[in-house]
């Protein structure tokens, strides 16, 4: 087999490629990062499965506000919370993890709850592109986006009809506003409509991860992304120590 040197000219950093550090966010935490490439401000991401998912979205909403050099992108978050699942206190305890004001994070968290399907297809449609302007952010979460729509009140076909709409409109959202944009599915009832709105939200996600708890471990999987090896790996749990962390 023939080997060829790959000869590397030494760089200098400029102003045309500064852009480029500031376009990733990653976990810092090794074995999840060797899973999952660090994500870039055109994604559209679902997380789903087990409760642990929220743990990965607190983390995110910390490590979106540190700066470029530490893999963050000095950020502030907008939060939109559909599901009730936005804990200060873990967000406080991250935070402290990472060396900073719990107090000043909490404030770059711009947190918005929905309390109905309507309340929260309107902050997605008619109130997002203004928010994140408003905001100055690069990162958003929809937390629980699906779980309004599965309330008696609103009928099957009305649901899906809605919910297809919104899914359609964040599927560029990312692209079009270069943001990273997060979305999770909390587990429900495996019902037809809990099957058809999950099948929608991760068709049109074009990063997929699941989570999922073992008896001995939760687990991390990438199911799905344009330009990455899939695979999984063990996710750590709440009670990981400091140091594992940094």
């Amino acid at each position: 087999m023939m080997t060829q040197k790959l000869l590397i000219k030494p760089t200098t950093i400029t102003s045309a490629t500064l852009p480029q550090i500031a376009t990733r966010l990653t976990l810092n935490i090794p074995s999840i990062d060797q899973l999952i490439p660090p994500l870039e401000l055109d994604n559209f991401v679902v997380l789903h499965g087990s409760q642990s998912l929220t743990s990965f979205t607190t983390r995110l909403c910390v490590r979106a506000q540190i700066s470029k050099q530490f893999g963050g992108l000095s950020s502030n978050v907008l939060f939109i919370d559909g599901g009730d699942t936005f804990r200060q206190h873990k967000t406080t305890r991250v935070a402290q993890q990472h060396g900073l004001n719990p107090r000043k994070v909490l404030e770059n968290i711009h947190v918005s709850r929905a309390y109905t399907a309507y309340e929260l297809t309107a902050q997605i449609m008619e109130k997002l592109e203004a928010n994140i302007k408003k905001h100055n952010t690069k990162v958003v979460i929809i937390s629980d986006i699906a779980g309004h729509f599965f309330k008696e009140d609103i009928p099957e076909e009305e649901a899906q009809k809605v919910y297809s709409q919104v899914l359609n409109y964040l599927s560029s959202f990312a692209k079009k506003h270069g943001i990273i944009l997060i979305a999770t599915y909390i587990p429900h009832n495996n019902t037809k409509r809990n099957i058809k709105l999950r099948e929608i939200t991760l068709t049109k996600a074009n990063i997929v991860i699941s989570f999922n708890k073992t008896l001995y471990t939760n687990e991390i999987e990438l199911e799905k992304h344009p330009t990455h090896m899939l695979g999984v790996a063990d996710f750590p749990t709440e009670n990981t120590t400091l140091t594992d962390f940094t």
